[in-house]
């Protein structure tokens, strides 16, 4: 299959508004994949490269590029597999420079719109309106099997690549033999929300109430003396957090798979901000220097393998007790049952007197829904309604192609009279509204009223204010940002807005970050 094949059906998958359209062309291209393409086929598709990041930034990729290009596609998607495994796995002295020589190799026998179309690959800046989601049903049409039975498999294998390769090979039957196996990362199970304990009891009856930490998600897989460590993305960053190696390392079962929060905690052990946790994470770590300075705690929730078998389809009751079994109390995170309305509203007052986000509240009788936002887990947390005022919009991708879309939200510092940017939503924002605001923004630019300064607000629910070392101070609280929430009823406040916000290449309605919602 030729690389050209799938930079077509990218583009046509871009320019498609209708999801069943946008499957059926993913679809009919992942047919003509062969077993040894198919990886490398849905990874591009879905917007990025089998091998994940290759150690290349924009940088490298401007001064990889040749100054020419083929006339006609010859590239396959075979020979562009092999070359970023090469690209991927130069290390030492000189990588730097390697890379980029193998790059500039590789896109010197690319046509322009395959160099185009590589490169934001390789910066994960292929915004085609394919994500997930819609390939994993594009893979059960171009198998011809229900999209049920692919999630299943996409939830315990954690590969959509491999789960396409099985599935458009040996069909039903392949993906039933798929499963959690040890060092293969599964997806983690989500969470609904729920009002308050007394909503959640309501709902799930007696139930394990524990502390919701907001750390870092990892997936912990032992065997033997080896362990590793998983992110929330399925990422192994096992070499990052050596804290949770050796804790695990020092457990006396021989396999285990743990879900739980790596999160780093203050002398008096409340939670430091999670933009600290995830400081830890970081591509270029010195791991020691990080360690000494930011310290990881781990804890634990779940258990989806242990005994040498998988226990995720196992009641939450009999998973929780394989925990407790397998990992001493320091390391679990603290957990009650309860059907009492008042213990649980207790339980929960005394998480967020110490700190953390509140509770999550788990059926006793569920299973381990791999990937699944399960109405068996309610998270419950305080919320926060914020009025925010509006500095820039970005242009929108996919079926928002033309439309401003993504709104950057900001409140003002006290200390100097401007704004400071808290956050990016693009979220409860109907066609209506990006029409509108799309319209309204050229409306201002071209003279319909003077700007001057920011004007516009959203009224926002946030769950959890985040402290941003180094920030300016804002009201009530020092260097806020804010993590994704729900948008709750826009609102105009009058006036318009002339904060500028330039970013170079965005058209002129984006650069004039004029307020909008």
């Amino acid at each position: 299959m030729l690389l050209s094949d799938v930079v077509e059906t990218s583009a046509r998958v871009g320019a498609t508004r209708g999801r069943s359209a946008k499957v059926a062309h993913l679809a009919a291209c992942l047919r003509q994949a062969g077993p040894e393409a198919i990886g490398t086929a849905v990874a591009l598709l879905s917007g990025g490269l089998r091998q994940g990041r290759i150690g290349l930034g924009w940088a490298a990729v401007q001064a990889a590029m040749p100054a020419g290009a083929a006339e006609a596609p010859v590239l396959t998607l075979a020979e562009l597999d092999a070359a970023l495994d090469r690209i991927a796995a130069t290390r030492g002295s000189g990588a730097a420079q390697e890379r980029t020589r193998l790059l500039h190799d590789l896109l010197a026998r690319a046509t322009r719109d395959e160099q185009d179309f590589l490169a934001r690959a390789v910066l994960g800046e292929l915004r085609q309106g394919a994500l997930e989601g819609l390939m994993t049903d594009a893979v059960a049409a171009a198998a011809g099997l229900p999209a049920a039975e692919v999630r299943r498999a996409l939830m315990v294998e954690g590969d959509l690549g491999g789960v396409a390769r099985v599935a458009l090979a040996e069909g039903a039957a392949g993906l039933a033999r798929l499963g959690i196996r040890l060092f293969r990362p599964v997806q983690p199970m989500r969470a609904q929300t729920a009002r308050d304990t007394a909503d959640a009891l309501a709902r799930l009856g007696r139930s394990a109430f524990e502390y919701k930490l907001d750390g870092a998600r990892i997936q912990a897989h032992k065997q033997g003396g080896e362990v590793r460590v998983f992110s929330r993305s399925l990422n192994d960053v096992t070499a990052a957090v050596p804290e949770v190696v050796e804790a695990l390392g020092a457990l006396p079962a021989d396999s285990l798979i743990l879900d739980g929060e790596a999160i780093a905690l203050r002398p008096d052990g409340t939670p430091e901000p999670f933009q600290v946790t995830m400081r830890r994470f970081g591509r270029r770590l010195d791991v020691a220097r990080m360690r000494a300075s930011i310290p990881l705690s781990c804890f634990f929730f779940d258990c989806l393998h242990a005994g040498g078998e998988p226990i995720a389809d196992r009641p939450a009751e009999a998973r929780f007790a394989a925990l407790r079994g397998a990992v001493p109390e320091p390391l679990l995170i603290p957990h009650c049952v309860t059907d009492d309305a008042d213990a649980a509203a207790a339980f929960f007052d005394e998480a967020v007197a110490r700190g953390h986000e509140g509770l999550m509240a788990k059926s006793l009788s569920a299973p381990y829904e791999a990937g699944a936002r399960g109405s068996t887990w309610l998270k419950i947390k305080p919320a926060v309604t914020l009025d925010l005022v509006v500095l820039a919009a970005e242009w929108g991708n996919g079926r928002r192609q033309g439309w401003l879309s993504n709104l950057h939200l900001g409140a003002r510092d006290p200390a100097t009279g401007g704004f400071v940017m808290l956050g990016k939503t693009f979220k409860g924002m109907t066609d209506e509204m990006l029409q509108w605001q799309t319209a309204d923004a050229a409306e201002d630019r071209h003279g319909a009223r003077p700007a001057r300064g920011p004007c516009a607000a959203g009224a926002r629910r946030r769950d959890r204010l985040q402290r941003h070392p180094g920030e300016p101070a804002l009201p009530r609280r020092a260097g806020a940002a804010l993590r994704p929430g729900e948008a709750l009823s826009p609102r105009q406040a009058g006036g318009r807005c002339g904060h500028d916000r330039h970013r170079a290449g965005d058209p002129p309605a984006a650069q004039r970050g004029r307020g909008l919602t």
